[in-house]
């Protein structure tokens, strides 16, 4: 394989992961009007002459995000024409670059428009769609010489299904979280695991029930992730791609759940923020190679 589509491959890859944290900077910053309502161009210019941090932060992922959207279209294309012979290429080619441009659309119609929170959430889920997308034409390149191969992988009933029932319910979980954000309602709780002075009480408000109904999403998550690695070690140690992979997948959730915790108690860190994004963003990305894996392989 051609080394110049292997390293487009990992340079949009890693681009499509700042795009993602980029937008979570943006929103996590209330930097989303850093521009005014116009676009592409920021305040009707295309370098304004007023430049606060939030217009800073705003312009700087409207730049990063086209530059990322031409690698995108430019591993479409190479994608098509190098593997276009193994069966998903051309599907994740599609996938990866149009939900870009979807998620640049609903970027773009926030600003000059508006959208209620509920709409906005929706802006991260679609990122994430087309970065998974991104990393699977990575693998699938890296897997034409062999040097990332897992295609005799053979995988029971039983794990497909909870790889496909996962991997949907995680998106969801995803956008729960999103509409945390977008509605403002990350400190309405200020103690974890329970919403104030950990009290085992009802939410209260609208508010409330967004921040805790994450939270109780998110912990049915961490249990099912859980539950399938001890499934995988007990039932996949001569399938190392599974074993390990859901092995992995078990140190992202404790670690998105911790930052989620931390975020909470430290009254929304930054850093901490956007850890938080960094590893449901890694998580969706290998849940959904473990889809691709399951659609591959005939069952036990």
């Amino acid at each position: 394989m051609n080394k110049g589509i292997k390293w487009l491959s990992v340079i949009t890859t890693i681009g499509m992961l700042f795009v993602l944290l980029g937008g979570a900077l943006v929103t996590k910053t209330d930097s989303g009007m850093g521009c005014g309502q116009t676009w592409p161009l920021c305040h009707g210019q295309l370098i304004p002459d007023d430049v606060p941090l939030e217009t800073i932060i705003e312009l700087a992922h409207r730049v990063v995000s086209g530059v990322v959207g031409l690698l995108v279209l430019a591993l479409s294309i190479a994608s098509w024409k190098t593997i276009g012979h193994i069966r998903e290429t051309k599907f994740l080619s599609l996938l990866s670059f149009s939900f870009l441009m979807l998620q640049a659309l609903i970027g773009a119609a926030a600003v000059v428009w508006g959208q209620s929170s509920f709409v906005l959430a929706l802006h991260f889920g679609i990122s994430l769609i087309s970065f998974a997308a991104v990393l699977l034409l990575t693998l699938l390149i890296f897997e034409v010489d062999k040097k990332f191969d897992a295609r005799n992988v053979i995988i029971d009933k039983k794990m497909k299904f909870h790889i496909f029932s996962l991997t949907i319910y995680t998106y969801i979980v995803v956008y729960t979280g999103a509409l945390v954000r977008h509605t403002k309602s990350s400190l309405v709780c200020p103690d974890w695991p329970l919403c104030i002075n950990n009290s085992p009480s009802l939410p209260g408000n609208l508010h409330e029930w967004v921040q805790m109904g994450h939270r109780a999403a998110a912990g049915i998550v961490f249990i099912w992730i859980a539950y399938i690695t001890f499934l995988a070690i007990k039932q996949y140690k001569h399938q190392k791609v599974i074993y390990w992979g859901w092995i992995l997948a078990f140190i992202l959730v404790t670690l998105q759940v911790i930052a989620g915790a931390l975020v909470v108690l430290t009254k929304l860190f930054l850093p901490l923020a956007l850890a938080h994004a960094f590893f449901i963003t890694l998580l969706f990305g290998l849940l959904c190679y473990f889809i691709l894996l399951a659609s591959r392989s005939k069952s036990m």
